[in-house]
């Protein structure tokens, strides 16, 4: 049975859109109080204890907008600080494993690249996935040429939970992704790298309802 995931956009962080941490909070915040409900820390490049620390500041901030936090990987650092769940990489831990630590109150997001991996993570018990590139961008270079809308279509025709766009992503796509049966898009530059972050999130906010 699908869970109730509660969000449509799913913002990941990534400090380096930011002159210092201390912007990147400030930023987030911002989309917050722009109507986002999700954030994912995804800071791959630090150290435990500094993420740890990150991700304490984070759970205290979405906590008081009312919003869900997820840690990127670090089943660990999700169940220490109380986070909402964690989001896995398709070469971290498998979602059993995963889900044996954080048990089932957390929910499992996992990271796929085409239709028959979006299947397999259903499977494998995950509550929700993303699917991209959709669209160019430097950030999903590695997994090849961009996807395209129909890519998401094509998945959820194979899969019951709800899939969430995510590569190049702008407000000015949202309105076809949703069309294909997407539950939501995962964006990161697209909010946090605009020149007005909470007027941004405000319009993906409406975009995708």
């Amino acid at each position: 049975m699908e869970r109730q995931i509660g969000f449509r956009v799913y913002l990941i962080s990534d400090r380096k859109l930011f002159s210092d941490e201390d912007a990147m909070y400030r930023g987030i915040e911002q989309a917050l109080k722009g109507g986002v409900k999700a954030v994912q820390l995804r800071e791959k490049d630090i150290s435990t204890r500094k993420l740890l620390d990150m991700a304490y500041r984070l759970r205290g901030l979405t906590a008081g907008y009312g919003a869900l936090l997820f840690i990127n990987d670090r089943v660990d650092v999700a169940v220490t600080v109380g986070a909402d769940g964690v989001h896995l990489g398709r070469t971290g831990l498998p979602v059993n494993a995963a889900r044996a630590v954080a048990g089932e109150r957390m929910l499992i997001g996992v990271s796929t690249h085409s239709a028959p991996e979006a299947a397999e993570a259903e499977k494998d018990g995950a509550d929700f996935v993303t699917l991209g590139p959709v669209f160019d961008t430097p950030s999903k270079a590695a997994y090849g040429r961009p996807l395209g809308p129909d890519a998401v279509r094509r998945a959820k025709a194979e899969v019951s939970i709800p899939i969430f766009a995510i590569g190049g992503v702008k407000a000015e796509h949202v309105k076809g992704i949703m069309g294909t049966g997407a539950s939501g898009v995962a964006v990161i530059s697209a909010i946090l790298a605009s020149d007005n972050i909470k007027s941004t999130a405000e319009e993906f906010m409406r975009t995708t309802k």
